[in-house]
């Protein structure tokens, strides 16, 4: 797992139109096709460290299909556009205004670009050594209970994603500034980038707040369980489905479950629907009752309550509000 994970963002661009991806360039890379324009800053501030920077957009809709070659770690904000992928028979978004957090065996992955839709996107990738080492780190002596292997959990390829916090924003806006302006060294670079790479591990995998009760590899088990339910949003297993799933009984599930996210395993799964319902609605493309489908709401009248509840509209009135 030590490989060189560059090669997959080579292959990337290669495979985007860039026909000779500069590894060590300050000048950005540019589009060899009449079917997009943009540019793409690839910078690497030190080994085993990549740093994106990516502005384009498609004059129309653009698939492309990649084979990564190297396991690898990726944490990314989405500034603006909503890209979507395929990996392993499931679609994944990367949605605008969020934070993602990628862990990526070597996989086939497909990915979809809308026709005349800006992309703005930060991406840092690392190794999964590094991310490995960050982990312990965070996490104390018994850290490496949370690792690359057991967060994967025998998938090919896991995606965490939050809405981007303010001070992470602008942290991310001074980078792309500094960047812009050439006026960074690569030590500047470096740290501003590893912060970052340490504040989106901490989002993600919090530290516990009662570990001696939990241990991590009871954090890492309910790091699974997060992921399985955003996963199976439309048809999500019971709290005793998954606690089998996960091997965690179901008291520590819970209570394990809250201290680190902060609420109810339903009650996070809630959120995360009533988020992704935000976003359609606001896509225009689906009703509410395909909307109220697509996340797991059978009953369109609770799905309306539960959406009043969390924004101030009921669906309906949201589709007239943006109209």
């Amino acid at each position: 797992m030590n490989g060189d994970f560059h090669q997959n963002f080579t292959r990337f661009f290669l495979t985007l139109g860039i026909l000779k991806p500069q590894e060590k360039s300050k000048q950005p890379m540019t589009f060899q096709s009449a079917i997009k324009e943009g540019a793409i800053h690839r910078l690497m501030p030190r080994t085993g460290l990549e740093v994106i920077v990516s502005d384009y957009s498609f004059h129309q809709e653009h698939q492309m299909n990649i084979s990564t070659v190297e396991p690898m770690v990726e944490i990314g904000f989405c500034l603006q556009g909503t890209r979507e992928v395929h990996i392993a028979n499931r679609q994944y978004e990367v949605k605008a205004g969020t934070c993602t957090l990628q862990l990526i065996e070597q996989v086939e992955a497909s990915f979809l670009f809308k026709k005349e839709e800006s992309y703005h996107m930060v991406g840092i990738g690392i190794p999964v050594s590094t991310f490995n080492h960050y982990m312990e780190k965070i996490n104390g002596n018994n850290g490496a209970s949370i690792n690359f292997s057991t967060v994967l959990h025998g998938s090919c390829y896991r995606l965490f994603q939050e809405e981007i916090n303010p001070l992470d924003m602008g942290m991310v806006k001074q980078l792309l500034e500094a960047i812009a302006t050439n006026r960074m060294t690569n030590l500047e670079l470096e740290s501003m980038t590893l912060q970052l790479l340490k504040r989106t591990f901490q989002t993600f995998f919090p530290p516990p707040t009662n570990p001696v009760e939990f241990s991590q590899g009871d954090r890492a088990k309910l790091v699974q369980a997060q992921a399985i339910m955003i996963e199976n949003m439309m048809t999500p297993p019971s709290l005793m489905e998954l606690s089998r799933l996960v091997g965690l009984n179901d008291f520590k599930l819970k209570k394990g479950f809250k201290e680190m996210y902060g609420t109810t395993v339903f009650g996070y799964l809630r959120e995360k629907r009533l988020e992704k319902a935000f976003y359609l609605l606001q896509n225009g493309t689906m009703n509410v009752m395909e909307v109220a489908n697509a996340v797991g709401y059978s009953n369109p009248s609770h799905f309306a309550e539960v959406f009043k509840a969390k924004y101030g509209l009921t669906p309906r009135d949201f589709i007239r509000y943006r109209s």
